[in-house]
């Protein structure tokens, strides 16, 4: 479900026209999150820490409501939910694209999540986008440890979604920090509002909500 946003009286109005109007509306920062509670939460439960620590970026996603604000034509719409459009690495080193629907319960999004997982695994190419606009497009970089981050676009495509990579984990005086990067479309998103995502997203990561049967 979706709604039309009254551009016309919107209290975004005037961000809106000046942003949209940018050959790149996009602005980017990079952050670092303590992981520590959720890895080891990921551990105990032995579940996927990659998947608990997405799971709770994309409930932290859909809390900030400017992250579910997206642009169709000369048009803004806020979505109920926002999904997850993720990239999936392959065995041979190559990767797909997989849609994983959100559910604020983490084990029915785990099942919905092996799933696209094992068909993407089990396929060739990319799989082009085919999810719509109520996606975030994750990636994961557990390779590198980066302080920065750009994105591949094309700037003759509508795009709108908000793009978050995340990298690899480290050990720092016993904790596990992660680097985030988070880039957003600057008519719909500003910089409070990316803060308001990393302070929740935080907070999810320092909270253990699984626990044994």
């Amino acid at each position: 479900m979706k709604e039309k946003i009254d551009i016309r009286s919107w209290i975004r109005k005037d961000h809106f026209s000046f942003f949209n109007r940018f050959e790149e509306p996009f602005f980017g920062v990079t952050v670092d999150v303590d992981c520590t509670e959720t890895y080891h939460e990921a551990k105990n439960m032995e579940v996927s820490f990659f998947l608990l620590y997405l799971h709770k970026s994309l409930v932290a996603a859909n809390r900030v409501e400017n992250f579910r604000y997206r642009i169709n034509g000369d048009e803004v719409w806020k979505y109920d939910e926002i999904f997850a459009s993720a990239t999936i690495n392959r065995p041979n080193g190559t990767f797909g694209f997989g849609y994983i629907n959100f559910h604020a319960d983490f084990y029915k999004f785990h099942d919905g999540a092996i799933k696209e997982i094992e068909k993407v695994e089990n396929t060739t190419g990319l799989i082009p986008s085919s999810a719509g606009d109520n996606v975030i497009h994750f990636s994961a970089l557990p390779w590198l440890n980066f302080k920065s981050l750009s994105h591949a676009r094309s700037f003759s495509h509508q795009d709108s979604c908000p793009k978050i990579s995340f990298g690899k984990v480290r050990d720092e005086s016993g904790r596990k920090i992660m680097p985030v990067s988070i880039h957003v479309h600057h008519a719909l998103v500003d910089g409070f509002h990316v803060s308001q995502f990393v302070d929740i997203y935080q907070s999810l990561l320092n909270t253990v909500e699984l626990t044994p049967d």
